[in-house]
C-alpha cells in the first residue's frame, strides 16, 4: 500500500474583512490626530506635543500589556526594534508634523503624508521579493509624485516658513515609510505587534521629552495644561489605539497594503479641518491631493509579486 503524504498547508493570508476593518479604524483615528494637534499648535512647542503624544500612548499600551500578564519593560531582543521604530515611527515624525501644522492646514499636510505608500512601494520593490513593482504600481508612483509636485512645488519656490513646513511634512512621510518597511522585516519571534507598538511609544515619548527639556524646559510641558482634552485624545485615541491596530495590520498584510491608511487619512483630516476648524483649500491643493490619492490607489490596488516588464 502506497501512502501519499498530504501536501503542506499553504499559509492563509489575512481576510478582506480584517484588512478593511483595520484600515478604517487606523485611518479615522490617525486622521483625527491632525485636528487635535491643530488645537494646540502655536500655543505648545512641537517637541512638547510629541512628548505628550508619545508618553500618553506609552502609558495606555503599558496598561494594556500589563493586563495581559506581561511586563511592559523591554526584553533584550526587543531593544533594537523599539529604538528604531520609536525614532522612525515616533518622536521624529511627530515633531515634524507638529511643527508643520503651525502653518499648514490639516488637509494639505495630510495629503503630503498620503504619498507615504508611494515611497513604501518603491523601497519595498528592492527589499522584498514579493513586493516587486508591476507596470501599474510604477505608473501609480509617477502619477502620485506629480501630484506632490503640484501640491508643494509653488510654496517651495516661494521659500519662507511655509516652505519649511512643507519640507517637514515630506521628512515625516519618509520617516513613516522607513518605519513601515522596517516593521515588515522584523521577525515574528521579535515580539507581538502590541509590544512593538508599546516600545515605539516609550521611545517616542522619551525621545521627545528629552528634546523638550533640552530646548524649552519644563515650562513647555505646562503649556499643555489648558489643552488637556486635546492632548489626552491625541495620546490615547489618535496614537496608542491606531498604532496597535497598524502594527497588527502591517505584520499580517505587508507594508504596501498597510500603507493604504495614507489613502484614507487625508480624507478624514480634511473633513475634520473644514467642519471643525473652518479651514479652506486652494484649487491647486485639491487637484494635487486628488492626483496623489489616484497614484496611491493605483499602487495599493495593483497585484503584488509581478516584476515590471
Amino acid at each position: 500500500m502506497v501512502t501519499i503524504a498530504p501536501e503542506p498547508a499553504r499559509p492563509v493570508g489575512p481576510s478582506k474583512t480584517f484588512i478593511v476593518s483595520n484600515l478604517a479604524v487606523c485611518s479615522f483615528l490617525w486622521g483625527s490626530s491632525y485636528l487635535f494637534i491643530k488645537l494646540m499648535a502655536g500655543d505648545v512647542v512641537p517637541w512638547a506635543i510629541a512628548a505628550c503624544r508619545g508618553l500618553l500612548g506609552a502609558v495606555t499600551l503599558a496598561l494594556f500589556v500589563a493586563a495581559r500578564g506581561q511586563s511592559p519593560l523591554p526584553r533584550r531582543h526587543e531593544l533594537r526594534h523599539w529604538l528604531v521604530l520609536g525614532t522612525c515611527n515616533g518622536w521624529l515624525p511627530n515633531v515634524l508634523v507638529a511643527y508643520a501644522l503651525i502653518q499648514l492646514a490639516s488637509g494639505p499636510a495630510a495629503m503630503i503624508q498620503a504619498a507615504g505608500p508611494l515611497v513604501t512601494a518603491l523601497f519595498a520593490h528592492f527589499l522584498f521579493s514579493e513586493e516587486h513593482l508591476s507596470r501599474r504600481r510604477l505608473g501609480g508612483i509617477l502619477v502620485g509624485m506629480a501630484g506632490v509636485a503640484i501640491l508643494i512645488g509653488p510654496r517651495l519656490v516661494e521659500g519662507g516658513g511655509t516652505a519649511l513646513s512643507l519640507l517637514a511634512m515630506v521628512g515625516a512621510t519618509l520617516s513613516y515609510a522607513c518605519a513601515n518597511l522596517y516593521t515588515r522585516a522584523v521577525p515574528p519571534r521579535a515580539g507581538d505587534p502590541i509590544r512593538l507598538a508599546l516600545g515605539q511609544q516609550m521611545v517616542s515619548g522619551g525621545g521627545a521629552l528629552l528634546l523638550t527639556l533640552a530646548f524649552s524646559g519644563w515650562g513647555a510641558l505646562l503649556a499643555l495644561t489648558p489643552h488637556w482634552q486635546a492632548a489626552l485624545a491625541l495620546g490615547v485615541l489618535a496614537t496608542a489605539m491606531p498604532v496597535a491596530f497598524f502594527m497588527r495590520l502591517i505584520r499580517a498584510a505587508g507594508p504596501t497594503r498597510a500603507a493604504m491608511t495614507g489613502y484614507l487619512v487625508p480624507v478624514v483630516a480634511t473633513v475634520m479641518g473644514v467642519l471643525v476648524l473652518g479651514e479652506t483649500l486652494e484649487l491647486r491643493q485639491i487637484i494635487g491631493g486628488v492626483i496623489i490619492l489616484a497614484g496611491v490607489f493605483f499602487v495599493t490596488t495593483a497585484p503584488a509579486g509581478a516584476k515590471a516588464g
